[in-house]
């Protein structure tokens, strides 16, 4: 397993534009979190990045969102995704995009999230799934020198291995879009009779992956400590086997 530091800073896109169909990415994104969104409660949205900053969130009863990016990333706030100038436990839900291919320091992003969130807040997070059609053009030569080819793609059950060390409860883990995302997608019969037929039985093989998230805190309860008093101690009143010396002298002189 290859480590999840970068050794180099990953080129981090703009938009959703500079990825492979990326306006088809967004669109089946949208569609898997929509039933989600109503679900989200609370006063602060995060969207971490420039590409979560163009998901769609109008749904989401939340009513602050903002979002977290680059001077190039048009956010309302300018950051670095792994050093977020956010209070810790003030955002309600945190949205990562397909952040983690493209960050330096993967582990970092989410202690970032991690740490913004409130107990009891939601992480969502999407990302490209290495074992996929998508995933199998990092061994075609020439693709593999290409965005997004050319990142650290993680694979979901890692991804959800690094939340539950950090105490997150994993309430789904969705695929979507089951082809190598390479030219144009066809519309016809046959492209949505096969998504259809792959979404149905061929579900983990998805080459979008949507992970949401819990964040649990257990409540520390004090424990009062419990005072034993001592008992008293009364001796015990019993014949002495032990003979005066004053018979004993008596008996010496008879």
């Amino acid at each position: 397993m290859k480590p999840a530091l970068a050794f180099r800073q990953p080129h981090y896109p703009n938009a959703w534009e500079e990825l492979p169909n990326g306006d088809i990415i967004l669109a089946a994104i949208e569609e898997q979190l929509q039933p989600w969104w109503q679900k989200f409660f609370g006063y602060h949205l995060a969207k971490i990045g420039a590409l979560s900053k163009q998901v769609n969130t109008d749904e989401c009863k939340i009513s602050n969102h903002f979002s977290c990016t680059t001077k190039t990333g048009g956010g309302n706030i300018v950051a670095d995704i792994d050093d977020l100038p956010l209070q810790e436990h003030s955002v309600d839900v945190c949205l990562l995009s397909h952040a983690l291919e493209f960050s330096l320091d993967p582990h970092h992003v989410i202690r970032e999230a991690n740490r913004v969130l409130i107990p009891n807040g939601y992480l969502v997070i999407t990302g490209f799934n290495p074992l996929s059609l998508a995933g199998l053009n990092k061994l075609v030569p020439y693709r593999r020198k290409s965005i997004p080819w050319n990142e650290h793609f993680f694979h979901p059950m890692r991804v959800k291995d690094w939340l539950h060390l950090m105490g997150f409860e994993i309430l789904a883990d969705q695929r979507c879009i089951h082809s190598v995302l390479v030219g144009q997608l066809n519309e016809n019969v046959v492209a949505k009779s096969w998504q259809s037929f792959a979404q149905r039985f061929l579900t983990s093989l998805g080459s979008v992956y949507v992970i949401v998230a819990k964040k649990r805190v257990l409540p520390l309860t004090p424990i009062k400590p419990k005072w034993n008093i001592r008992t008293e101690f009364n001796p015990v009143k019993a014949p002495s086997m032990r003979v005066p010396e004053r018979k004993v002298m008596k008996r010496q002189i008879k």
